[in-house]
């Protein structure tokens, strides 16, 4: 099982969010369980290339 980090917030009576390494891609749910369920599809579809021009996030080690 894969571990994949995502950020979120609630906004009134929705919750709001997007997978870490993909910020482009934002989803929302009437709950939390409901987000996470809707981020996890995202992840699928993006994991099998359906999403064409993915932007990523990255790290890079400098100095």
């Amino acid at each position: 099982m894969e571990t994949i980090q995502f950020i979120y917030y609630q906004e009134d009576d929705v919750w709001v969010g997007w997978l870490a390494e993909y910020p482009d891609y934002r989803s929302q749910g009437t709950t939390l369980d409901e987000l996470k369920e809707n981020l996890k599809d995202i992840y699928e579809d993006l994991s099998a290339g359906k999403i064409p021009h993915v932007r990523r996030y990255g790290e890079l080690m400098v100095g």
